[in-house]
């Protein structure tokens, strides 16, 4: 349980299969608003699942099944009334590897705006320089906006993508090991970038990087076979676990 925060989501004895494979089994997780968690856990514990169930992505999976609930500001997401273009344009999700579009840098951002609705030139203009910037990307390519987005390096790539996210004003980013395919150097200004959209966007982030979870993360989520083992603040997590296989983890006995 998170005490004086705001919760933004919340899952509810939430189950996913894919078939036969029970994947998550009852997680029960309140994730605050506009703080950065982090989960971490051996590959292959659920954690993707878990952050693909944040704005059900996990039921583009074939043989998919999901039970419990997902409360976004207490609505739960997984009700039939709910509008998916919506939900997904208020929890984008950046992948963990770069996926621009076949399109320039601009149309990469100018993109998601279009589909809600917006064509007004200067209007787009604002959008992707505003994007951009808070990409930290705008200074890189101010200058190539009409180039092909595959034109840069994959760590712009991925601040690209971040910055095509943003591009429709989510509540909530979503992050699948988004430094897992990038160098020290990128990594570290991904890093900073999230450090910067702190306290602006709820943010919910996998990492296999237990120092970059340290260094990143308000709060730290530990998944293990489905199941969320301990979840509280970060500094907490790290230094004073409450439960053996968390201290384990962390020690490097498993992974």
């Amino acid at each position: 349980m998170v005490r004086s925060e705001k919760i933004k989501i919340e899952t509810i004895d939430l189950h996913v299969w894919y078939r036969d494979l029970h994947v998550l089994k009852g997680v029960n997780m309140q994730i605050p608003e506009k703080r950065v968690t982090a989960i971490i856990g051996p590959s292959g514990c659920g954690k993707t699942t878990l952050l693909k169930s944040l704005n059900r992505m996990v039921e583009l999976v074939e043989d998919s099944k999901v039970k419990g609930q997902v409360l976004l500001d207490g609505v739960n997401i997984y009700d039939d009334s709910i509008d998916l273009t919506e939900l997904r344009k208020r929890v984008g999700m950046v992948f963990q590897k770069p996926n621009p579009l076949p399109k320039s840098i601009y149309e990469n951002i100018a993109y998601g705006p279009r589909i809600h609705g917006i064509n007004d030139k200067k209007e787009l203009d604002k959008i992707v320089e505003k994007c951009l910037k808070e990409a930290g990307l705008w200074d890189e390519v101010k200058d190539r906006l009409n180039d092909s987005a595959f034109n840069l390096s994959i760590g712009q790539q991925q601040r690209l993508c971040i910055a095509r996210t943003l591009a429709v004003n989510p509540e909530v980013l979503l992050m699948d090991e988004p430094c897992s395919a990038l160098d020290p150097r990128s990594t570290m200004k991904v890093e900073e970038l999230i450090e910067k959209l702190r306290g602006t966007y709820t943010i919910v982030i996998v990492t296999h990087n237990m120092q970059q979870a340290q260094r990143i993360s308000d709060y730290t989520a530990f998944i293990y076979y489905g199941k969320i083992v301990e979840f509280g603040p970060t500094e907490d997590i790290f230094l004073n676990p409450k439960e053996k296989l968390t201290r384990d983890y962390i020690k490097g006995k498993f992974g």
